[in-house]
């Protein structure tokens, strides 16, 4: 049977799969990791973020459950702090990398309080899957780990840095690197949950001491214990930085996340 003109019509490039799973597709779906989060973000008018990174070995049982038990407990803190601000926009969301551990531990404290919470998920061989917690709407998947981490920085006005291993690691350094060399254009407070733990595995002192880093970097980290201390540091430093009445205004002003910049 001869086919019609309309079922010998090509795809539109848009819609075909193969070119954009290619290797000459890749542009586009890199750019679509940057689109998509800033459509859903702004639908839900997510203005910034407090991330919290951590190990997903990390369980609710076993040595390290402290941690755990502790994520969640900070996380459901700051959710009930933020949600209770009057501008209509979300303030201080808690986000993390979306998978189980010290992860799915802050998404499910911010739940606890019965607020919205961000999983920035990747596809990995192991260990990465989404935790139960997560907000639908702000469950994102991730091919690009740089796409990924690009979205950990842009709205992030708080890192908090539970005990890891090299994903940790390396999230926290980026973060570390671009705010001593002044790549992010905002202020951000590094909070380094567990003091004993963060001061054996890196020996910040020694770095200093030997001159790879200036003394002054070491103030770029704050070291807390326990989740109410966090929350008195992290609301002080909120406050002063973006809570302040002109910072309102301005930010009133200024309602969509695109014009923000790294």
């Amino acid at each position: 049977m001869k086919k019609s003109a309309h079922q010998n019509r090509a795809p539109f490039a848009y819609k075909n799969e193969a070119f954009l799973d290619s290797w000459n597709g890749r542009s586009l779906r890199i750019l679509s990791e940057y689109l998509e989060p800033l459509d859903r973000f702004s639908q839900e008018k997510i203005r910034d973020t407090v991330v919290f990174f951590g190990s997903a070995r990390i369980q609710e049982e076993g040595p390290l459950a402290k941690y755990y038990k502790d994520a969640r407990e900070f996380a459901r803190l700051i959710t009930q702090w933020s949600d209770a601000m009057e501008p209509p926009t979300r303030r201080f969301v808690v986000c993390t990398g979306g998978g189980p551990g010290i992860m799915e531990a802050a998404n499910r404290g911010a739940r606890d309080a019965g607020g919205k919470t961000i999983g920035l998920n990747i596809a990995l061989p192991h260990e990465q899957y989404p935790n139960p917690y997560l907000s639908p709407e702000l469950n994102f998947q991730f091919n690009y780990f740089f796409m990924r981490k690009f979205w950990f920085a842009y709205l992030a006005k708080a890192l908090v840095v539970f005990p890891g291993g090299f994903g940790t690691l390396d999230e926290l350094t980026e973060i570390l690197t671009l705010v001593q060399t002044q790549k992010l254009e905002k202020k951000i407070m590094i909070i380094m949950y567990g003091t004993e733990f963060w001061k054996e595995v890196i020996n910040f002192d020694a770095l200093a001491k030997y001159g790879v880093i200036a003394p002054e970097d070491m103030k770029l980290m704050d070291f807390v214990d326990d989740p109410h201390t966090a929350l008195d540091h992290l609301k002080d430093f909120l406050s002063r930085n973006y809570l302040q009445p002109h910072q309102v205004r301005a930010l009133e002003e200024m309602p969509d996340i695109a014009k923000s910049r790294i």
